[in-house]
């Protein structure tokens, strides 16, 4: 009996991932065929991302992390697509940061754009794995890819996610210190 209920419970992981991955794909389809995302007023980016950060918190404390926010922002955006695409970006991270290290969710605005990034210390990405990171099922580090949870469509939501504010994203890797997000256009929210 335990031997089948391991079986059963081995069966339905695997069909929550696909189903997961049909999901995200879906998503991304969507995005393709020129979703825009619907804009409301954002009181508090960084309250957004509190919000994200909670949604991790187990993961962040099994990592032995701390994570800190810094900056905020108002403007109008789609806020449940960015904490799909903050939680993408703080999961990664999380995956990806030396233990006992600092994340940091780094909000700006910078002339009518608002910048979202999720910086952690760990490995250097390679500078020519960069402008592939936000495609569909790329993995930098095959040796270190996390087959069995993660299925490497995240980066790729981010982009889509800013494609459909119509923004883009920004990835930055040097000296142990990766910096990876997205810039969305916003008007201030009156």
């Amino acid at each position: 009996a335990d031997t089948l209920r391991d079986v059963l419970g081995s069966h339905l992981e695997d069909l929550q991932r696909m189903s997961m991955i049909v999901q995200d794909m879906l998503f991304l389809s969507q995005a393709d065929r020129g979703a825009e995302a619907r804009r409301e007023h954002v009181a508090s980016l960084a309250g957004v991302a509190r919000a994200v950060v909670e949604l991790h918190e187990a993961a962040i404390e099994e990592a032995g992390l701390k994570v800190r926010i810094d900056g905020d922002a108002t403007g109008l955006a789609d806020v449940r697509l960015l904490q799909r695409a903050l939680s993408n970006l703080i999961g990664n991270a999380t995956r990806h940061a030396h233990p006992h290290s600092t994340v940091v969710v780094q909000i700006d605005r910078l002339d009518g754009e608002i910048a979202l990034r999720v910086v952690n210390e760990g490995q250097t990405i390679s500078a020519e794995h960069l402008p592939n990171l936000f495609n569909r099922f790329y993995r930098a580090d095959a040796a270190r890819s996390d087959a069995a949870r993660n299925h490497g469509l995240g980066l790729a939501i981010v982009a889509a996610i800013a494609r459909m504010h119509g923004g883009r994203t920004m990835v930055d890797s040097s000296n142990g210190i990766t910096s990876i997000g997205l810039m969305v256009p916003t008007p201030r929210a009156q």
